[in-house]
């Protein structure tokens, strides 16, 4: 009999599951997101995906993987503009998928591997941060606290919807004095 389709390689096959996956969570969330869902989805069955992740949370995180990635390459673009502006690009660009970071939250207590994740990407966001303001000129005893307000800056934007002009005022009181 001839098959129906071409067969797929395995990163291929992978990247069309975490693609699947990852429209699927950013639309529903993490619990209303089922793994035979997503596998119909992708045009694989839940075994397949089996195959590629060992459960829900290691296809999660690749997801989350896929979308640190890309959010990554965007930073590059911003390198010229102004902190406000490259930090209210941040909270616009993980307000997009905030169904994902409310899942991140809920979830790291009880998973190993998303709150691994979790860790990981505070300590690149940290890292970024504390090296954009050494690189300002703020001196070396502030850039720990002034890290910290900028991410507690960000989160608390991400948590209270607040007008643009309102979420500017925060996000220039976090860079006073940091310039």
């Amino acid at each position: 009999m001839p098959r129906n389709r071409r067969p797929r390689d395995r990163e291929e096959k992978s990247a069309e599951i975490v693609a699947a996956a990852t429209s699927l969570f950013s639309e529903e969330g993490y619990e209303k997101t089922s793994l035979a869902g997503i596998a119909a989805a992708a045009g694989v069955t839940t075994n397949t995906i089996y195959w590629y992740f060992q459960d829900k949370d290691a296809l999660f995180v690749a997801v989350l993987d896929g979308l640190l990635r890309d959010g990554l390459a965007g930073v590059e673009d911003l390198e010229d503009r102004p902190w406000v502006e490259q930090l209210l690009w941040v909270v616009d660009e993980l307000r997009r998928f905030d169904k994902l970071v409310t899942a991140v939250h809920a979830l790291a207590a009880d998973s190993p591997a998303i709150d691994a994740w979790h860790e990981g990407f505070h300590a690149l966001a940290d890292t970024m941060l504390a090296e954009i303001l050494t690189s300002a000129g703020v001196p070396e005893a502030q850039v720990a606290a002034r890290t910290r307000l900028g991410v507690f800056a960000v989160e608390g934007l991400l948590m209270h919807e607040l007008p643009r002009a309102e979420q500017r005022q925060v996000l220039e009181l976090v860079v006073e004095g940091a310039r």
